[in-house]
């Protein structure tokens, strides 16, 4: 994706303009991000800066007044209240802020008169709706949209704190997460007053987007969801450089088939492919195209530190976590002072279980802002890792009186409530982290696996699924799946949620891989190798079920994986992790990092394969197969697991082989 010259430069006035107007509007978060991708920009050569000024001499484009001509009078009139407002915001006076424009007598005024303030039935609604439409509409002060968003946000930003000071500690005995923004209502009933004074013919005349944007996050909090979502769209199409008003969408994206569905719908330019970027690393997805989009992203944007995190993301999805370590230590060295998206370096720094690079991590955020969420993740992963997880817990808990929508400290948090044994506590984490993000399959396997503790196995087979359905190519969730139905007893469904773990990178076809008696592993393996302790336990379930051959089959893979050897299959990476290990941001995920080259090189000696070829020979001991018997009798005692056991199953062949010798002659 080049960009000529000319373009270039109007993506560079594009994001000034940017950042000029969330900055007005008080988007600081918005205004950030849109500043840190115009500073990755390639600085302009003196021919372009001699070129800018030939168009329009020693001015930014940004400063040009507001191209409506009634909105610029409008901002020109209110300019010295709105710059008390913004000073009020600044100091995060939002009831004063929004009372320079919108007193509280004008919003009762408006909730009095909007239709979506009264009760009754739809149909006496709609009825009503022209009639209090005319009253609403007269009775709205006539100020820039500008200074009207300013107010309405400072408004509703007001019920956003006082929602936090009512709330109760943190997972306390009152803590239920019910309290509500009690001004939700009167920013929705006043929007919709001034949409529906605005809308001719189903177009909204002269709105500039951020109302709409306003107007969506509402309806957001309101759970109306698909309303949001229709708001939020039109406010792309109007200025399509508000970066928040994208996160929006991709918080309303709960799957890849919503997100194509949606992107149909978004403006085609730049901004609508990092918003496909984003929440396709959002959904955890991660292929060759995902990689090629931010490859020509970051030809763009070069040292963007938002594209430098996506593409450490992208290799952590991937579990190539020695890569994604690197890129967020390149991360680190060029933003030293960043704290966003460090919470997910801890959890990789955990998972390698590298103290010292973690220490440091702690230190630093720390020494930048300690009151940070993402420094208190990254502080409590610290802690846990030295196994002090009263100590974590009191850290995650911190991370989320600062902020309570972060869900990384609910997901931690409810790790190290299993680490403690408090399940309670732990099913209570889970569940705030998925009513925060019920994309997050983290929480959902978390939950699966706190049930499973207290052997509450349907709960757990359900939980387990939902974090398959958000997986579906992860070994870890399908093995889940697989060891539950086993505890269920019903083993043939558990074999084929095991052969599923172990193809889960691979296509296939359950009716042809799965559905048969066979291993059902075709041309559509991979070539290296599978986890022996998967392999073991589809044995044993063959066992469990009657059927030897199958069971034989699968125990001599298992076996044959100690060299790289047996046929070939997709490593599911699915062992099962200890519970230090399973802490980390992805439950279940005990990526050890292994280089890739080191995966045909087989595993060597296991528990697994040696409990395989124990078993191997027992069986060849039943067939009186004896010299097989012997070979693998000999090769445990060289194993240096369960050496007595293989040393008395040697004697026995030696006996029985005399035995049969002595009868021959």
């Amino acid at each position: 994706m080049a960009l000529t010259p000319h373009e270039l430069a109007q993506l560079r006035v594009a994001l000034q303009d940017a950042v000029v107007r969330c900055s007005e509007r008080c988007l600081y978060q918005s205004a950030k991000w849109a500043a840190e991708l115009l500073t990755s920009l390639p600085e302009p050569t003196e021919e372009e800066l001699e070129d800018a000024d030939n168009e329009q001499p020693h001015l930014s484009p940004v400063f040009l007044p507001n191209q409506d001509p009634e909105e610029a009078q409008l901002e020109s009139k209110e300019l010295s209240k709105y710059l008390l407002a913004k000073s009020l915001f600044d100091c995060r006076e939002y009831d004063r802020c929004a009372a320079v424009f919108l007193p509280d007598s004008l919003f009762s005024t408006v909730l009095g008169s909007s239709p979506d303030a009264g009760g009754g039935t739809p149909s006496k609604s709609k009825s009503k709706a022209k009639s209090t439409e005319a009253a609403a509409s007269s009775s709205l002060p006539k100020i820039s949209q500008k200074s009207l968003f300013l107010a309405l946000y400072a408004k509703f930003l007001s019920g956003e704190k006082r929602k936090a000071e009512e709330s109760e500690m943190v997972t306390g005995p009152q803590d239920l997460g019910t309290v509500v923004n009690k001004q939700l209502l009167a920013v929705g009933s006043y929007l919709s007053s001034w949409f529906g004074a605005k809308t001719v013919d189903n177009e909204v005349v002269g709105s500039q987007g951020w109302l709409e944007y306003l107007y969506g996050m509402v309806l957001a909090k309101e759970k109306n969801d698909k309303r949001a979502l229709g708001f939020f769209l039109q406010s792309v199409h109007k200025f399509p450089m508000n970066w928040g008003c994208w996160l929006e969408i991709t918080s309303l994206t709960s799957r890849s088939e919503d997100l194509d569905r949606i992107s149909r719908h978004c403006p085609q330019n730049i901004m609508s492919y990092m918003f496909h970027l984003h929440t396709s690393l959002e959904l955890y997805q991660h292929s060759a195209g995902l990689a090629n989009s931010l490859e020509q992203l970051m030809g763009i944007f070069p040292t963007s530190s938002f594209l430098l995190t996506c593409n450490a993301l992208l290799a952590y999805h991937e579990k190539d976590l020695l890569l994604a370590e690197q890129h967020f230590s390149r991360l680190l060295s060029l933003h030293p002072h960043r704290l966003d998206s460090l919470d997910h370096y801890s959890n990789i720094l955990y998972v390698l279980n590298l103290r010292p690079k973690l220490a440091f991590l702690a230190h630093l955020c720390s020494s930048v802002d300690k009151f940070r969420p993402e420094a208190c993740v990254v502080i409590g992963n610290y802690y846990s890792l030295l196994s002090m997880h009263e100590k974590a817990v009191q850290y995650f808990r911190r991370a989320l009186t600062l902020d309570r929508t972060c869900l990384s400290a609910w997901t931690l948090m409810g790790h190290e409530y299993v680490e403690l044994k408090n399940t309670h506590a732990a099913i209570e984490s889970y569940r705030r982290a998925v009513d925060v993000n019920r994309r997050d399959y983290r929480a959902w396997y978390g939950l699966g696996q706190t049930y499973e503790m207290l052997e509450m196995h349907t709960y757990s087979l359900w939980y387990y699924k939902k974090a398959a359905g958000l997986r579906p190519w992860d070994g870890k969730m399908w093995m889940a799946v697989g060891s539950c139905l086993q505890k269920m007893g019903r083993d043939r469904d558990g074999i084929k949620a095991l052969k599923r773990a172990l193809l889960a990178d691979a296509y296939y076809d359950a009716g042809s891989s799965f559905g048969n008696g066979g291993d059902g592993f075709g041309s559509q393996a991979a070539t290296a190798h599978m986890d022996p302790e998967i392999l073991l336990q589809i044995a044993t379930m063959y066992e469990q079920i009657g059927e030897e051959e199958e069971a034989k089959s699968y125990m001599e893979l298992c076996v044959g994986q100690e060299d790289g050897g047996g046929p070939a299959g997709r490593d599911a990476d699915g062992a099962v992790v200890d519970a230090s290990r399973a802490h980390n941001d992805s439950p279940g995920g005990s990526d050890d990092g292994e280089r890739e080259e080191g995966r045909n090189e087989g595993t060597g000696v296991t528990a697994a394969t040696s409990k395989a070829r124990m078993w191997l020979a027992r069986f060849a001991m039943r067939t009186s197969d004896y010299t097989v018997a012997h070979r693998l009798a000999t090769e445990l005692c060289q194993d240096g697991v369960e050496v007595e056991e293989a040393k008395a199953l040697v004697r026995e062949v030696r006996s029985r082989l005399d035995t049969s010798e002595g009868i021959l002659t």
